[in-house]
């Protein structure tokens, strides 16, 4: 039984460190070369918020296949990305299933949300995208990126395993 406990804590211990110490990514989008659809995530140098919000897409598969060309790293405009790492943004991704995007934006820790996605929605294109976006998004047209975009609500988290 403690060579199993000892087993389990190593296996912890190497996770862990595999995660803290993952290669840093770069560029918008990054493709995965496996099947199961995960991810590296660059360590932070300081503690940070995640914040995970919900979008509906019109059910229309010539359009979310236009919606997920426009966000390739060679389509989206450069502005956009400018002012989302301008307001504080230290890395933002958007999934899809479906019509159903989840977007998972990582924020230092102090960062005030309704503050900064404020003074997003005034930086250079970024209403002109708003609205480019719309047609692809089931919600008003005339809505803002923060009414269109639903903070979701954490249920649950792993925490990691205590030191028995």
């Amino acid at each position: 039984m403690r060579m199993k406990n000892i087993n389990m804590k190593l296996r912890v211990i190497l996770l862990g460190t595999l995660f803290l110490f993952g290669l840093p990514i770069s560029g918008i989008a990054q493709q995965t070369d496996s099947q199961d659809r995960g991810y590296l995530q660059a360590p932070q140098p300081e503690n940070t918020k995640r914040y995970c919000l919900t979008l509906e897409l019109n059910d229309d598969p010539d359009l979310i296949a236009e919606y997920e060309k426009m966000h390739q790293p060679q389509n989206i405009w450069k502005e956009v990305v400018d002012g989302i790492k301008k307001v504080g943004v230290i890395d933002s991704e958007i999934y899809r299933s479906g019509t159903l995007l989840v977007m998972i934006l990582t924020t230092p820790a102090d960062f005030d949300f309704d503050q900064q996605m404020g003074k997003l929605a005034d930086l250079p294109r970024q209403s002109e995208w708003e609205a480019f976006m719309s047609k692809y998004q089931a919600s008003d047209p005339n809505a803002s990126s923060g009414e269109k975009w639903l903070k979701m609500k954490r249920i649950f988290k792993l925490s990691p395993i205590e030191d028995q």
